[in-house]
């Protein structure tokens, strides 16, 4: 059976409790751009996004509607309609506003997931330097899932999407623990992360450089907002990335990310880290945060509520934690 060809990680659709408040976070101190706004709803993108990249909704809960990928043809999206009806996976056309053909289904381990071909384009805003805002936000560049079934997750996506492996993390046993995966050539368009779950991780960001990242944190401590930085800044030994993680008013966290490298190269060998090295999740060997191993959005469930989160069989936290 044909593999579709999956381009990269595309949009992200979040549930949110209070859109100004949600509004003020995104777009007047981040500097995301309002691309529409609709009753209960804004569409926003980083200013090298032709496309919209996060849609804000406004829901009594907070939680994660879909992940979406972007493929390359609307072929790739009947391949994929075939692979799942081979797979006996349910799924089913959505639009949404720009987006006419949108293939939505939930994987075998609860993740809902939407791909799609077609996409209205909208201008660069890249080089309207008069119009970048806030902390400067570039564009999409990758999402993090906490599951209980990293190995299995990552086999699937690998296996039957094309996904290709970049780094990973284990232990003594041969568990995997972590792993990064891509398709468009950089460290991961999706990681997956050792926990209960399914759960969004975070939703990141690439920034033009360090000092972005660091002026994000001014920007939160000027606006009286520090309690919304989590962890960072730092750099992580996987992926070599400059960092920060932020948390917005629901508690979806937001990556802001740089300075990682290629993997496009055939014979790309992935990079093992061990599980007790503290160098992999800070390159400068900072504590992580306790939070940041245990909390994460909730996704919705195909078929409506929520996925019900179960905990994994690989237990503990690394020794370095606050």
């Amino acid at each position: 059976m044909e593999t579709p060809n999956t381009i990269r990680i595309a949009h992200g659709i979040f549930y949110v409790t209070d859109l100004a408040a949600s509004r003020h976070f995104y777009v007047d101190l981040l500097g995301l751009n309002v691309l529409h706004e609709t009753e209960g709803a804004l569409y926003l993108r980083a200013n090298e996004d032709r496309e919209w990249t996060l849609k804000l909704e406004l829901a009594p809960e907070a939680g994660v509607k879909h992940l979406a990928y972007r493929v390359g043809t609307d072929a790739d999206l009947d391949a994929l309609t075939a692979f799942l009806d081979a797979q006996g996976i349910p799924w089913r056309w959505e639009t949404e506003l720009d987006r006419p053909r949108l293939l939505r289904f939930q994987d075998p381990y609860g993740v809902p997931v939407a791909f799609y071909a077609q996409s209205v384009k909208h201008p660069w805003l890249l080089q309207d330097y008069h119009l970048h805002r806030g902390a400067g936000l570039q564009r999409i560049d990758h999402i993090n899932v906490m599951t209980p079934d990293v190995e299995g997750v990552m086999r699937w996506y690998m296996d039957h999407l094309g996904f290709r492996l970049s780094e990973y993390t284990e232990d003594d046993h041969g568990r995997i623990w972590a792993a990064w995966i891509q398709r468009r050539g950089s460290v991961h368009d999706l990681a997956l992360t050792n926990g209960m779950g399914p759960r969004l991780h975070h939703f990141a960001y690439w920034m033009p450089d360090m000092q972005s990242i660091i002026r994000t944190c001014d920007i939160l401590a000027g606006a009286r907002m520090p309690e919304h930085i989590e962890r960072g800044p730092g750099r992580h030994g996987v992926s070599n990335a400059f960092f920060l993680y932020i948390r917005d008013p629901d508690g979806h966290r937001i990556e802001l990310y740089t300075c990682d490298y290629l993997t496009v190269d055939p014979d790309f060998e992935p990079i093992r880290w061990h599980l007790a090295d503290p160098r992999r999740q800070t390159l400068w060997g900072a504590k992580t945060p306790k939070s940041w191993f245990e909390e994460g959005s909730l996704l919705e469930a195909f078929g409506g509520g929520w996925v019900q989160p179960r905990e994994s069989d690989l237990k503990g936290l690394p020794v370095h934690v606050i």
